[in-house]
């Protein structure tokens, strides 16, 4: 738990003793500014490290392009961007739902607002490359045990899969581990999802990325999506949602400019919390900012049914599919009976 902080009231007192009735004003003073604090600083306030050495402690509101707003309890600040040195999460562990517990496939988490940089080098080792003979895509790992979500057309048709893992080594950098005979777990065609499994390695710890706790996206919300497009590992690209709910062929879509391309498939699309809100999976031809990505809702309810979804390798089509209506076999003017 966070120390409550302090707040110092000075009075300036004569010679003159306190009557009673300005001590008790002093003390009901003293308290509900200490309240007011208590109140204010939340369990997930910032640490802030200025360049200066300086330390700020408080609840992040707001971050536009070169100001973050502070809330210390007895007032907001405006902190320059390029005047902070860290920032870090009084509980940076985050808070895991009882769903994530009880379905031992996923976590949720409501996490603090944080640079993009920050972000991407915290769950960036959560993003992989997914690899078949037939093409390459994204995926992101769900779990300590090597769960990992992407597109099924990625891997449609294929049963020889294998992931590259960029985990960061000792001195900061990634380093890439390609790792073979990937099982696939459950395929979705009608959302376009699959979920695989990453044989554990004894000398690496997967580090899984959290889905958004609570579906309340808005129309202008920063966002971001890590992937491999064109097969150039580990790009990062910014943008906004463009609208929350674009129907396509009956199923709701995220639209954003965040750059997607070939490649991108399968990969999440953060929030600026760094919370997965959606799998990217195509983009408008010919057309620029105009990405469109899974939103979490589906993947969950494809994740928490997943057996009803479960792979057979005897038919790697899984998966049922209605058939084409016949087409007409004389050609024409239809005839009024």
């Amino acid at each position: 738990m966070n120390p409550i902080p302090h707040v110092n009231v000075y009075c300036v007192l004569d010679s003159r003793k306190l009557t009673m009735r300005s001590s008790l004003r002093f003390l009901l003073l003293t308290v509900s500014l200490t309240a007011a604090a208590q109140v204010t600083h939340t369990s997930r306030a910032d640490v802030i490290e200025l360049k200066t050495g300086h330390k700020l402690e408080g609840d992040v509101l707001k971050q536009q392009a070169d100001t973050l707003y502070v809330d210390i309890g007895i007032d907001v600040i405006k902190v320059p961007l390029n005047q902070i040195k860290s920032r870090t999460a009084a509980k940076d562990s985050a808070v895991v739902t009882d769903q994530a517990q009880k379905h031992q496939l996923y976590r949720t988490a409501q996490l603090p607002r944080r640079s993009i940089k920050d972000l991407t080098e915290k769950f960036g080792e959560g993003v992989v490359l997914v690899q078949t003979p037939g093409g390459l895509g994204s995926g992101f790992i769900v779990n300590e045990n090597g769960f990992c979500v992407t597109n099924y057309h990625v891997v449609e048709k294929e049963t020889r899969i294998a992931t590259t893992i960029f985990h960061r080594g000792e001195d900061g950098s990634f380093n890439r581990r390609r790792i073979d005979d990937v099982r696939i777990v459950a395929l979705n065609p009608f959302f376009d999802l699959a979920l695989l499994q990453i044989p554990v390695q004894k000398d690496l710890t997967f580090k899984p990325t959290f889905l958004a706790a609570d579906d309340d996206l808005q129309e202008g919300e920063e966002v971001f999506a890590i992937g491999n497009p064109l097969g150039l590992e580990r790009s990062v690209s910014q943008g906004i949602i463009g609208t929350k709910n674009r129907n396509f062929r009956g199923q709701v879509y995220i639209q954003t400019t965040a750059e997607i391309n070939p490649g991108n498939s399968g990969g999440p699309l953060f929030n600026a919390k760094g919370e997965v809100i959606g799998v990217t999976n195509m983009k408008l031809l010919f057309a620029e900012g105009l990405g469109f990505a899974i939103p979490t809702p589906y993947l969950k309810l494809f994740l928490d049914n997943h057996e009803a979804f479960a792979f057979d390798r005897n038919n790697p089509n899984s998966g049922f599919r209605y058939l084409d209506p016949p087409r007409r076999k004389t050609i024409g003017a239809i005839k009024d009976e």
